[in-house]
């Protein structure tokens, strides 16, 4: 029974290894032998670090069935820094063909991409197809290392033929260099040079993959400028704000800087030298609230200028960057929602680039995009321009959150300026999730009010504090005491206003009615306070000296206003002479004063 087992599994196993390897045949494409490319003509640009490639190729159709797509293949040299790739007809520039990366079967070893044509080719038929290839990491610096004088050499090694898995009939090569200082270029013949032009071909009837050595040692002083990592994040917020920081880290890759460097010749001579003083970066054009900066804090040598189409910044950083050195920095800006974020009903779709133009001919060798969505985010659909690989989605707390924000994460290698396109994402959001977080800060503020007022209300204490209780009651008793002196104080200026009513009226009847009356609100005031006195010396508290000694220094102001009584009722009798009276008054007068700073020292000892 074992065997008989056994024996089953060995029979699947091999049917199925069967059928992976008969279906794995199927999915790879093969060469047409009917296609020829009669006539190539490439434009090789290394003006810049990077290397664009132009190729019109005139395909024509030998067979007669209809064609609806060919292979292009990348030369060996360049497969393996191949940024990015498109292709349109002559006749029909502005749409784009469709470019699928494939495999031929028995030609492992090469890189193909299958390229459909907008309609089909008929048997006996051409069309020219124009292909733009942008590679990265191509021009290597030769020598590796230069001084800070020295100028910036590099070479480019590539296929002087074009590559391609059909025979082609005629080709021509132009290369286009930063300048008319070539030091060196294959001379296979026929060749010409004119200033920064390189010209081959034509070459006739070359066989499919045909290869041959393509060398330009040439002088580059370009800023090999590369962003060797970057991290966007985008945060969407359905309050009318979209949130963008970009983490960039930054080389010079190009020859790298050989002694030491000197901050007087740079200052001097800054255009002959293969560093990067500055670049520009263009953002959106509703971008606001700009910030730069880095780990030490904001960069102020910026400069930002406002445009119809873009906002650019001139970006400085704090030190030239030359050949090996690098530089890390934070760039972020916010952008209003309703420029990106469109709805219907429960359904939203966010709409933006999938990354910023740092810098001319830009090369990004590691960019991680996350997009932060709202708290409550559902069935996210993503729709991109290019393949790039998603990971794993990843929830995000910020303030107020109680689940999370869900955060789908992108990833993608070796971006150029072309891939400067926007991205589509769809997701669901119920509104009323809107509420969510003002709903969570009334009712934080509701618990927090209702514990202060527990707190303040109950008395959590086991047992009584004896002496805390009495420093209350004495400090509430001082309080007393300290409104019943500012109350009998006033009196005394009731005094005053009555001896100077009397001496101007010289009615005596007035005198002494408003006399009574001071006198009685002056007498329950000064029973108050002592009262108080007495219950101050009941808690033991020093504060009855106080109130003792502030209740002497009374009867002495009150002793002093009954002699200005007198002596204003003698000036109207005619008892005292004006002189005799203005002498009395001023000694009273005086008298009061220094009795009163007394009082007013004491009450504020209490």
């Amino acid at each position: 029974m074992a065997k008989v087992i056994m024996k089953t599994r060995v029979l699947t196993l091999l049917l199925l290894h069967l059928l992976i390897s008969v279906f794995g045949k199927l999915n790879q494409d093969s060469i047409d032998k009917n296609l020829v490319n009669s006539k190539v003509e490439r434009k090789i640009d290394i003006a810049t670090h990077l290397v664009k490639t132009v190729t019109s190729i005139t395909l024509e159709n030998k067979g007669t069935s209809a064609i609806r797509s060919f292979l292009f293949a990348l030369d060996p040299s360049l497969k393996d820094n191949l940024s990015f790739l498109s292709a349109v007809t002559k006749d029909n520039k502005d749409e784009k063909l469709e470019i699928a990366e494939t495999s031929v079967a028995g030609l492992s070893d090469k890189r193909f991409f299958r390229i459909s044509l907008l309609s089909a080719l008929d048997g006996g038929k051409s069309i020219v197809v124009e292909v733009e290839a942008i590679y990265s990491h191509v021009l290597k610096p030769f020598p590796l290392e230069i001084t800070q004088a020295e100028k910036q050499l590099v070479v480019l090694d590539t296929n002087l033929f074009f590559y391609s898995p059909y025979p082609t009939t005629s080709q021509t090569t132009v290369v286009t260099t930063t300048n008319s200082n070539i030091e060196s270029y294959t001379k296979t013949k026929p060749v010409s040079q004119s200033d920064a032009t390189i010209s081959y071909g034509p070459f006739e009837d070359k066989a499919p993959f045909s290869e041959s050595q393509l060398r330009v040692h040439e002088e580059n002083n370009s800023p090999f400028l590369t962003v060797t990592s970057l991290e966007r994040v985008v945060e969407v917020s359905h309050w009318g704000n979209i949130a963008v920081e970009e983490h960039i880290d930054m080389r010079h890759t190009g020859a790298t800087l050989k002694g030491p460097f000197s901050r007087f010749d740079y200052q001097r001579q800054q255009d002959g030298y293969a560093s990067i003083k500055n670049f520009k970066t263009s953002l959106p054009a509703s971008a606001r609230d700009v910030y730069y900066r880095d780990e030490i804090g904001n960069i102020s040598t910026s400069n930002m200028k406002e445009l119809d189409e873009s906002v650019d910044v001139e970006l400085r950083p704090r030190f030239p960057l030359f050949g090996g050195w690098k530089t890390r920095y934070y760039l972020g800006y916010n952008v209003p929602s309703y420029e990106y974020l469109y709805y219907k009903g429960d359904h939203y779709a966010l709409k933006m680039r999938f990354v910023d133009h740092i810098y001319d001919d830009m090369v990004i060798d590691e960019m991680q995009l996350k997009i932060i969505l709202p708290e409550g985010s559902k069935n996210i659909e993503l729709k991109t321009p290019f393949d790039v690989q998603r990971k794993g989605d990843e929830i995000h707390y910020t303030y107020l959150d109680t689940l999370g924000r869900p955060v789908v994460v992108l990833s993608k290698l070796n971006l150029v300026e072309q891939h400067i396109q926007d991205f589509e994402l769809h997701y669901t959001f119920q509104k009323f999730l809107l509420l969510q977080e003002p709903l969570l800060v009334v009712g934080a503020f509701y618990l927090l009010f209702l514990v202060v007022i527990i707190y303040v209300r109950l008395d959590f204490a086991i047992t009584k504090d004896e002496a805390k209780e009495s420093r209350m009651r004495v400090s509430t008793l001082i309080d007393e005491v300290q409104s019943a002196h500012d109350r009998r104080s006033a009196l005394y200026q009731s005094y005053d206003d009555a001896i100077n009513k009397y001496k101007t009226s010289k009615d005596a009847a007035a005198l002494t009615s408003s006399r009574k009356k001071i006198d009685a609100d002056y007498k329950q005031l000064t029973q108050q306070i002592q009262n108080l006195q007495a219950q101050l010396k009941a808690e033991g508290s020093e504060a009855a000296e106080k109130v003792a000694e502030l209740q002497r220094y009374d009867i002495q102001y009150k002793e002093q206003i009954g002699l200005a009584i007198a002596a204003a009722e003698k000036l109207v009798l005619g008892k005292l002479t004006r002189q005799q009276y203005l002498d009395t008054e001023a000694a009273t007068t005086s008298k009061c004063e220094d009795t009163y700073k007394k009082m007013e020292s004491l009450r504020s000892a209490l």
